[in-house]
């Protein structure tokens, strides 16, 4: 996404781009096509909501900067209560075929296997979190780096006329959303102690995939598997993605579940939902019988099940200058989740942020950052010098990457603090893009 986003802005400011793609050519093992920003994950871009939320935010600014990303996920939208989640295919297919007919955009179908040379020019490096093994071996050498790679995990995803609707129901937390598909855009399958209690005891016991010989497990807390949460405690998943809060079951009223498992749909048909939370590193057997204890999905067939998988990023605080250049290679620029940003979105906007920071050098011109109250700003502030970089972890969006907000008059009411931030955001942001946007001109 982030490759894609980078190249639409740099062509619209007037750059011809060459996009390198090793797909279809090279595959990968999470990859099932050869589109551009394909989702492997979860079909979510988190929280719409930009007047209290940080991600929110993150989508206004970027749909305020003409983001393709954005305007691609609005297209492809589904129901998701306050969330904005897309039909993965018709998304990639839809930024798949304005890349391609984009006149000042080519896209070369080889994988590349070094760092490229000074004589590429101005180049931007956005290689996902599944870079090749070579490339990662060159950017290791590059910057000095022992480790690059930490791993992450993929949800299940199951065919929806396979669950059990005698059991499960529809019903977004809280109700939220405002149109009834939005206050049903979830599916809902209920627990009780018992039944809570048996699935954590499988879960615990499940067979596990294990790892290569050197390979260390650092998740990112964001993303971290169902069994590891439970090997925390066992209730850590009834207070994370089982928590039974703002839900009632119409099959049963009167009775509080103890646990719900949510299911969100995943395309347009409505024919997959992928099951909320649950990345896992099981194996696939033990998944299956795992899952199928959840109520409602006793008989359910998997259009995918989940998995696990190496996800490459770069210590960037002690790597990037504030234009993202990799300080002993300035004619290199990182963008994406490599730079340590977690999140399509926050990958996403780094290569906006990355396209117009490369145009603006190739006129002649040098683009200051956004400021750091803003949403992309404060993910660049945080990945170029903000972090610590001793213990420096792939970071979503969230409102403690900003400048405090002054609280006058006695300490702010968390809504309103959250509307303070964004307001002074979405000012600062306006009068940065007017600048750039002039600048381009």
């Amino acid at each position: 996404m982030a490759g894609a986003e980078a190249a639409w802005q740099a062509a619209n400011a007037g750059i011809s781009v060459v996009i390198h793609e090793m797909r279809p050519r090279t595959g990968t093992f999470a990859h099932k096509t050869g589109n551009l920003a394909e989702m492997v994950c979860s079909n979510s871009f988190r929280s719409d909501d930009d007047t209290h939320n940080a991600v929110g935010l993150l989508h206004w600014e970027m749909r305020q900067a003409g983001s393709l990303i954005m305007e691609m996920a609005d297209r492809a939208r589904l129901p998701a209560g306050g969330a904005l989640a897309v039909d993965r295919d018709a998304f990639s297919a839809g930024v798949t075929e304005r890349i391609r007919a984009h006149p000042r955009i080519t896209v070369e179908t080889a994988e590349v296997t070094e760092l490229p040379p000074v004589d590429w020019g101005p180049t931007i490096v956005a290689t996902g979190p599944l870079t090749s093994g070579a490339l990662a071996e060159s950017i290791r050498a590059a910057t000095g780096q022992e480790s690059l790679a930490f791993f992450d995990a993929i949800a299940p995803i199951v065919y929806f006329d396979s669950i059990d609707m005698s059991r499960a129901w529809f019903q977004s937390r809280y109700d939220k959303g405002e149109t009834e598909e939005e206050r049903r855009a979830y599916l809902n399958c209920p627990m009780t102690r018992e039944e809570y209690e048996a699935f954590i005891d499988a879960l615990l016991a499940a067979e596990k995939t294990t790892f290569h010989e050197g390979e260390t497990a650092g998740y990112f807390d964001g993303c971290l598997p169902i069994e590891v949460m439970a090997e925390r405690g066992r209730d850590t998943l009834r207070f994370g993605p089982m928590k039974p809060v703002g839900l009632t079951n119409p099959h049963d009223p009167q009775n509080k579940p103890y646990a719900v498992v949510q299911l969100r749909r995943d395309n347009n048909l409505g024919t997959l939902y992928n099951i909320v939370g649950f990345q896992t590193k099981m194996k696939h057997g033990a998944q299956v019988e795992v899952f199928r204890m959840i109520p409602g999905l006793e008989n359910a067939r998997f259009a995918r099940l989940g998995g696990i998988h190496r996800n490459t990023f770069i210590n960037s605080p002690t790597l990037l200058d504030r234009q993202m250049r990799l300080r002993k290679r300035p004619h290199l620029r990182f963008a994406g989740q490599i730079t340590g940003v977690e999140g399509y979105v926050e990958s996403a906007a780094m290569g906006l942020l990355a396209g117009r920071l490369a145009a603006a050098e190739i006129a002649g011109r040098e683009l200051a950052p956004p400021p750091p109250e803003t949403a992309i700003g404060a993910l660049l502030n945080h990945i170029t010098g903000g972090a610590e970089a001793s213990t420096f972890q792939p970071m979503n969006v969230n409102f403690g990457l900003f400048p405090p907000v002054e609280a006058k008059g006695g300490r702010r009411a968390r809504k309103d603090r959250y509307r303070a931030y964004t307001d002074r955001a979405k000012a600062a942001w306006g009068a940065w893009l007017r600048t750039a946007d002039a600048m381009a001109c």
